[in-house]
């Protein structure tokens, strides 16, 4: 029996042997290399078979016997696809506008109306129409402030019609307003005209942006609404449209929207800026409340300011039309006012005299810039229909009186009895009762 498996033993390891010895023989190495090589050629094959796409299934015009499309193997589809996608604009509303312009270019306005027949037909419109009452007052403060500055503040507490009222000349230009609801979390000019997505390849317009670009085709008075606006900082997110807004010629001011320029971009997109328009106004409603920020002087001094304390009576009013007229036919109607209705000698005398009560006893000053509000703001108000010591009154209140909110308030509440018969002596007695007011509510709040 052993030397059965000794026999067995030998044999087994003499085969292996052999085996080691072809293995390591010339041959097999011969072997070895075509082996390897028929490898190597068939991964390259895989290789380059794997970098052709595969045909895409697209749905064809052939039907089956359920009903259904039969889809048919074609390569085509994905170069049609991708030739759309580079022909496609990363402006695409803008785009469409630029298709549709002749919308816009309307012909027919009302251009035989005067300032006092705006005024009157607005606020019996918002009345008829609307149901909203306002004071033909605050109509004339509001048209008249328009004049002066394409940035309007309407502030005041909650509910006294401040959106209402933007929305409501919207409605009677027939051009409705844009809201823009202001966020809290706005920094910067991204949040009001948008931003191009790099992920999509397209630019994310806002309604703004879009209003914009419809307005530079247009005639019409475009109103833009930022409700609440103060409850972001003002001066963040509306800086750049404050320094375009304070250059004189309209025909300079643009605003960047994207940072370079592609061939199929809107026509109007001039290398990644666009013209802000200047028949848009922006008309802000702030509420003085603590969960707002504080309106910085920067955006006070360039703005026109409205105070809307309280709500007007409701009264009768009759069936008005809307009103449909130009930009610039209201403000060559404003320009006419400035001429005709320039502010008297007499009360010229009378700002000079109390720029100097100011300063000596306050330390505040008008500026040029107050007085150049003030001369045009005056008697755009008298064209509308109201008196020009009313219109002294109101805007005094608004742009010069409210620069004591920073000074020291002891101080001024020992100063406001002196400073109100100082009004008196100068303007007569029952006049600048708007003035009068507000020291006195400095006085009651220091």
């Amino acid at each position: 029996m052993n030397g059965i498996l000794t026999a067995s033993v030998c044999a087994v390891s003499g085969g292996l042997q052999r085996v080691i010895d072809i293995a390591s023989s010339k041959y097999a190495i011969f072997v070895y290399i075509a082996i390897l090589a028929v490898l190597l050629i068939c991964i390259i094959l895989a290789c380059m078979r794997g970098d052709k796409k595969p045909p895409r299934i697209i749905a064809t015009g052939n039907l089956s016997l359920n009903g259904t499309a039969q889809p048919v193997a074609t390569g085509k589809g994905i170069a049609k696809e991708e030739d759309e996608e580079e022909d496609r604009s990363r402006f695409y509303m803008l785009c469409e506008i630029d298709a549709n312009r002749n919308r816009y270019q309307k012909t027919e306005y009302d251009e035989g109306i005067t300032l006092q027949g705006i005024c009157e037909a607005f606020r019996n419109y918002a009345c008829s129409k609307l149901k909203l009452y306002y004071s033909i007052e605050d109509i004339r403060r509001f048209i008249a402030g328009m004049s002066v500055s394409k940035i309007l503040i309407l502030q005041g507490m909650s509910g006294t019609g401040k959106t209402s009222l933007a929305y409501a000349f919207g409605e009677f230009l027939d051009n409705k307003s844009t809201v823009v609801p202001v966020q809290p979390m706005w920094k910067e000019r991204t949040d009001l005209v948008g931003y191009y997505n790099e992920f999509t390849k397209r630019f994310n317009e806002t309604t703004l942006l879009q209003k914009m670009y419809e307005a530079n085709y247009s005639k019409d008075i475009y109103v833009t609404i930022l409700d609440e606006l103060n409850i972001a900082r003002v001066e963040y997110y509306f800086a750049e449209f404050l320094s375009l807004l304070e250059l004189p010629n309209p025909e300079r001011r643009y605003l960047d929207v994207v940072t370079d320029e592609w061939e199929n971009d809107p026509v109007q997109l001039k290398g990644g800026r666009i013209k802000l328009p200047n028949n848009m106004w922006f008309i802000g409603t702030a509420n003085n409340d603590d969960s707002t920020f504080a309106i910085s002087d920067k955006v006070y001094d360039r703005a026109m300011v409205m105070n809307l304390d309280e709500k007007s009576e409701p009264f009768v009013a009759p069936k008005t039309a809307s009103v449909h007229i130009t930009a610039e036919r209201f403000m060559r109607l404003a320009e006419e006012a400035q001429e005709e209705y320039t502010i008297t000698n007499r009360n010229m005398r009378r700002l000079e005299k109390l720029d100097e009560y100011m300063i000596r006893t306050f330390h505040i000053t008008f500026g040029n810039r107050i007085m150049k509000q003030i001369k045009a703001y005056i008697p755009v108000y008298v064209a509308c229909g109201g008196e020009e010591l009313s219109a002294l009154d109101d805007i005094l209140t608004k742009k010069v009186l409210r620069k004591l909110e920073t000074q020291n308030p002891v101080y001024i509440r020992s100063m406001v009895d002196g400073f109100c018969e100082y009004l008196d002596e100068l303007f007569g007695r029952d006049t600048m009762k708007l003035c009068k007011a507000y020291v006195q509510r400095l006085k009651m709040n220091a």
